[in-house]
């Protein structure tokens, strides 16, 4: 996430790093601006295990009257087990859910300002989901590791971005147009509730930050995706998704989201 909006903000856009602690998006804050100006960079409270939290965040955005050309709906979660505060798993509360009615929220600005795009970071792991089990969303987490979960998480970020996609129309119609990323198995914190050993042991065969935000980038601004919509993308590069991601189980899927996410 940092690597992205600097990276966004070097070529000109002013980003607002929606995060939970300001404290902690400060020190990039701080970055951004050093390198792109102080107009640059913003922070918005989000908090996206709480669904009360993503409709204040839409809404104190709104207020700001700014244009929104770029969404990116970067922030993961694994290795966590848990609940949300609305009484989802974890993962898909956080991965999902939580982008899903944030996405919602701010589609009128999206509209508003197009051509603009929703840029969805998803991840290789969706591959390792054999479905969508929808009443295992609303208990805790079961296995040890969460990875389970997680990858049904990321096979929903896949989900999403397709029937997105479909609901939105052609590029040409809308203006806006919508991607799922596969950043690579990327040394972040999204990592740090893996139980010890296994984090440090798995970051030493990890990427970097640097090119871990290279696909995210490229579908937030490359020109020549300006014509096409819903794909899922790998090294900068459309690669085929999940067979398990079809567009009954995408319909399903927003259906239910729709529901839970209601007030």
């Amino acid at each position: 996430g940092r690597q992205t909006a600097l990276e966004l903000a070097r070529r000109g856009a002013r980003v607002h790093l929606a995060c939970r602690s300001e404290s902690r998006a400060q020190p990039v804050i701080d970055e951004i601006r050093s390198a792109a100006g102080d107009e640059a960079a913003a922070f918005l409270p989000l908090d996206l295990s709480d669904l009360a939290s993503v409709r204040r965040a839409a809404e104190v955005f709104r207020k700001t009257g700014e244009p929104l050309h770029v969404l990116v709906n970067n922030a993961g979660l694994a290795g966590q087990r848990g609940v949300t505060a609305d009484g989802f798993e974890l993962a898909f509360g956080v991965n999902h859910l939580g982008h899903f009615l944030l996405t919602a929220l701010l589609l009128d600005e999206l509209h508003a300002s197009a051509p603009a795009r929703v840029v969805t970071v998803a991840s290789d792991a969706h591959f390792q989901a054999r479905g969508v089990d929808f009443d295992s969303l609303r208990r805790p987490t079961r296995g040890v590791t969460g990875l389970r979960e997680y990858a049904v998480s990321k096979l929903c970020n896949v989900l999403f971005t397709q029937e997105l996609a479909r609901r939105l129309g052609p590029p040409d119609v809308g203006g806006v147009t919508t991607y799922a990323v596969h950043p690579g198995v990327i040394a972040s914190n999204v990592w740090r509730r893996l139980p010890w050993p296994v984090e440090p042991v798995a970051k030493l065969f990890m990427g970097s930050p640097e090119s871990g935000a290279r696909t995210s980038v490229f579908c937030a601004t490359a020109p020549e995706l300006g014509s096409s919509t819903g794909g899922y993308f790998v090294d900068a590069a459309p690669r085929p998704p999940s067979p398990r991601a079809t567009p009954e189980l995408a319909a399903e899927l927003w259906k239910r989201s729709e529901d839970w996410a209601a007030p």
